[in-house]
């Protein structure tokens, strides 16, 4: 009985098995491959597919892969922004995998007649921001050029919590929730960018004309797998593929326009070439080049300093400046992929940005010094100013080359990718030269401060170029260089047991940093032979500001050097201000960084948490100069050096709430290594004035913990809602301090009682801010009235830094603006596009002085740009006409000092106007 009871109980397990068996062996044999495309053909990168209970989504390309699904009939369903949802079945195979292309057509795409690919390139945003599992803002090529931006800079500003810091009216660095940018991470196709500054880490973006992006992301909580040297966030810029569009395409481009100030005219083409090829299409190529010249005129008037009379306020210094300049872009992207099957996927990345710069820059400078005899509160004379007439020369040439190749492999169960880059940044200044002819304190006049814009009113001598005499000529030429050479892998393993989609995530990465800054400066006195302004025959310029502010006669910069080259006694060699100047800006940096990570991404049903670490070891030696007036001679190079190692935990959460809801919060952490100069050991001993400044090789980085919570909701119609908290606790933030009564030897020189500048870490500084989004196709209006859409975002940012130097009270941080927003009102139908925008950002803190009078704050900004172009053709070729303006409200760029009536610097550009045509083939 036992043993039939036995064997009938070894019949039931053996049929429970074989079932088990027959059930599980279709789970795992087929596989689906597939391709997510919008009516153009074109990827539609990040794309949400969800099949037999499983759920991923598409790369960059549109591919998406779903393995371990039953054999037989299946329904995939594919969910993007703005598209709503699409439904496909599919037959899958147990001995092959199935391929499937998927072609998504949007809502509006019966009645467009053509669409010109902006909502298209919002669409990819926004999704792209919806499946990533940290915070993330994201632009599209066609989202670029939408308004008239320039540069990479401008073309990100109109983002959430983004603003830039302006040089001549364009944006040059991006700031990110008012952290200074230096503190951004600038990666191009995922490596860290070299910059070409001399004194600092961070990256010129206006180098970078935005006609080469393919992609831009900002991001703003960082994952294990990302470079730790972002606190305040990192800048993302993907160039363009091949396999990111569809078949052979191309685009040409030119443009022409005016700038109101000087009547001058910009004009620029670029011009984009690439497709597919091969038997297989296996192979890709993009070709990309883009010029643009622009003739800039700026003027402005400051007032530097500001002293009393009668109590009340009145400049201390008055400068009138005329900037003329010109300025070119050269940019070329070439990229080249082959990928001869599904599991590898191998690519070469290359790039060069060129940027030259040549101004001439009239000024006329007026120091008041003497009796100031008040008239009224706002008005009086003054006597006994002294008069100083100024031409500077500048040329500057900057370039950068980068070259990556890589590859990303499917191999066994796992992914492996591999990259290696080398680039090349160089910023040249040929000639940076400034004659200065000066009067003697003779100079008399009135002032008037009851406008901000103050007006000072010289006597009729100030007019007289007899009246200045030859004072300084100086000759300045740099060089700086970096070189990066990076190499990373990354390995990916699924992780299925854990949820479906499950994945943990390892790598390393070197960074090696070669940085070098070599200055040649050379200055002269008057000589023996004395001569004035007059001598040149100089042509005079009436006035600046339409008539507000008389300027009179200029130097001639070809005049001067013509008469001092033929009359050499004209010049005196000053030595010892010479090499100073030249030693001090010297040195060499020779950084190395190792980075492991490990993260793991969880997928436990709508939760999705990526939790990880990374380490870097910095390694670091550095040598500069040093320089003392008691021989007026070169000392012994000074050397230092840095080592420290640093853990980056982080962890990034998600919840899919539903289709539309997501929730976010994430805790980060990130670092800030000092610049350059600052680490630089270079030593200037002036023994007579018995000062020292000096670098600090021994500084400590900043670190930052950062947390971040926030919402978003993507509406029915194509658009989101939004809001997100930030705060970031940074440690460590680093000033320039001015140490008293220091004793020592400094640069061989024995001293007592010395004051030493040297940059020196103060004790913490905070950030904390709420952003809010709401962008919207106005797709319920009647009629064409569907066309519209509206965007806005507001960031509301609050800071405070404590521990600076010789500041007892709590500072705001540096470049940080409380309040930073973009409007916008757009229109896109049946071919026509119309956008207008207003972005505005508050004041800031931007130089920290003795006390909070001495403060320099960059004023409140609001600019208004718009573009309106029409489109003929279809989708695959078609040409576009566009008109655009920018700072159509000819908004200024302006500082002040301590207080908003006390002017600093009052600086316009006008409006520039552009007109073109794009093909689109």
């Amino acid at each position: 009985m036992l043993i039939r009871n036995q064997a009938a109980l070894l019949r039931r397990v053996s049929a429970l098995a074989l079932m088990s068996l027959a059930v599980a062996a279709p789970a795992v044999a087929a596989d689906l491959r597939g391709r997510v495309v919008d009516a153009a053909g074109a990827p539609l990168p990040g794309a949400s597919v969800a099949v037999g209970g499983r759920a991923v989504s598409a790369g960059p390309d549109g591919r998406f892969v779903v393995t371990g699904l039953p054999a037989g009939a299946a329904e995939v369903r594919i969910t993007y922004v703005g598209y709503g949802a699409s439904t496909t079945s599919v037959s899958l195979s147990d001995s092959q995998a199935t391929d499937v292309t998927v072609t998504l057509t949007p809502p509006e795409q019966v009645s467009e007649i053509v669409v010109t690919g902006q909502r298209a390139a919002e669409r990819r945003a926004l999704q792209v921001k919806k499946v990533a599992n940290n915070f993330v803002e994201a632009l599209y090529a066609n989202d670029v050029g939408k308004l008239p931006d320039q540069n990479v800079a401008e073309a990100v500003h109109r983002l959430p919590g983004i603003t830039v810091a302006n040089d001549q009216g364009e944006g040059r660095y991006v700031i990110i929730r008012g952290v200074d940018p230096r503190y951004a991470n600038v990666t191009v196709n995922g490596q860290t960018a070299a910059a070409p500054e001399p004194d600092n880490r961070q990256v010129k973006l206006d180098d970078i004309p935005s006609s080469l992006i393919g992609q831009v992301s900002v991001i703003k909580s960082l994952t294990p797998d990302l470079d730790a040297a972002a606190i305040a966030g990192q800048v993302d810029i993907v160039t363009l593929s091949a396999f990111d569009r569809h078949g052979t395409f191309g685009s040409a481009r030119a443009a022409y326009g005016q700038f109101d100030q000087n009547d001058k005219h910009p004009y620029e083409g670029d011009l984009t070439l690439g497709g597919t090829f091969g038997a297989d299409k296996q192979f890709g190529a993009v070709l990309s080049a883009n010029y643009s010249k622009r003739p800039v005129e700026s003027q402005n008037v400051a007032g530097a300093s500001w002293t009393t009379a009668g109590g009340n306020p009145i400049p201390a210094d008055y400068d009138l400046r005329d900037y003329n300049l010109t300025r070119e872009r050269t940019g070329f992207v070439g990229n080249f992929d082959y990928r001869p099957n599904d599991d590898v996927q191998l690519y070469l990345r290359t790039q060069y940005s060129k940027f030259t710069d040549h101004e001439t820059r009239d000024r006329f400078r007026l120091p008041i010094s003497g009796t100031i005899t008040p008239a009224s509160a706002t008005t009086g004379a003054f006597a006994k100013a002294t008069g100083t007439r100024y031409v500077r020369r500048r040329d500057e040439d900057d370039n950068t080359k980068t070259v990556s190749a890589g590859g990303k492999f499917n191999v066994g169960t796992g992914k492996l990718s591999v990259d290696a880059a080398w680039s090349r940044a160089e910023k040249t200044d040929p000639l940076r030269s400034e004659f200065q002819f000066a009067t003697g304190k003779t100079m008399t006049g009135s002032y008037d401060v009851s406008d901000v814009l103050f007006q000072i009113t010289p006597g009729a001598s100030a007019f007289d170029p007899a009246q200045y005499t030859f004072k300084s000529v100086n000759y300045d030429r740099r060089e700086a260089v970096e070189t990066l050479k990076q190499a990373r892998a990354d390995y990916q393993l699924p992780l299925d047991a854990m949820g479906e989609g499950s994945s943990l995530k390892f790598g390393v990465k070197l960074t090696d940093r070669d940085k070098t800054n070599d200055r040649t400066y050379t200055t002269y006195d008057p000589g023996s032979l004395a001569f004035t302004l007059a001598a040149l025959n100089p042509a005079s310029l009436a006035s600046t500001y339409d008539g507000r502010y008389a300027f009179g006669p200029k130097v001639d910069y070809t005049a001067a050097q013509a008469y001092v080259t033929a009359n050499p006694t004209t010049l005196k060699l000053n030595a010892a201000k010479s090499l100073s100047t030249d030693l001090l800006s010297d040195y060499a940096v020779s950084e190395k960084i190792w980075a492991g990570y490990a993260m793991a991404t969880l997928k436990l049903g709508r939760v999705t948490l990526v939790p990880g670490l990374r380490v870097e070891t910095t390694d670091g030696d550095y040598s500069a100069k040093t320089f003392n007036n008691t021989t007026s001679t070169r000392g012994p190079d000074a050397t230092g050096s840095n080592k420290y190692t640093n853990w980056f935990p982080g962890l990034n959460a998600k919840m899919d709430v539903n289709e539309r809801l997501v929730l976010r919060a994430a805790a980060t952490t990130a670092i800030g290594r000092p610049d350059y100069n600052q680490l630089a050991p270079a030593i200037t001993v002036d023994a007579t004035a018995n000062t020292v400044t000096t670098g600090n090789p021994d500084l400590k980085p900043l670190t930052s913990t950062n947390l971040d919570a926030g919402f978003e909701y993507y509406l029915p119609t194509q658009g989101v809602l939004s809001a997100s908290l930030f705060f970031k606790d940074i440690q460590d933030p680093i000033f320039s301090r001015a140490l008293l009564n220091q004793a020592g030897t400094f640069g061989g020189v024995a001293l007592s009682g010395a004051t030493v500048t040297t940059p020196l870490n103060a004790r913490k500084a905070t950030v904390s801010g709420l952003e809010l989004n709401a962008q919207s196709q106005l797709s319920f209006l009647p009629g064409v009235l569907d066309g519209f859409g509206a965007g806005v975002n507001l960031t509301l940012i609050d800071s405070s830094i404590k521990g600076v130097p010789g500041r007892l009270e709590s500072l705001q941080l540096v470049q940080q603006s409380k309040t930073v927003g973009t409007a916008q009102l757009f229109y896109e139908k049946h071919g026509l596009t119309a956008r207008v925008a207003y972005s505005y950002r508050s004041k800031f803190l931007y130089t920290i002085g003795a006390d909070a009078g001495s403060d320099i704050y960059w004023d409140k900004h609001g600019q208004v740009d718009a573009r309106i172009a029409y489109a003929i053709g279809n989708k695959a070729r078609s040409a576009t006409i566009f008109l655009e303006g920018s700072n159509l409200n000819n908004e200024p760029w302006r500082t002040f000092v301590g207080q908003k009536n006390r002017l600093g610097e009052n600086e316009r550009y006008g409006r520039t106007f552009r007109t073109g045509v794009q093909l689109s083939f």
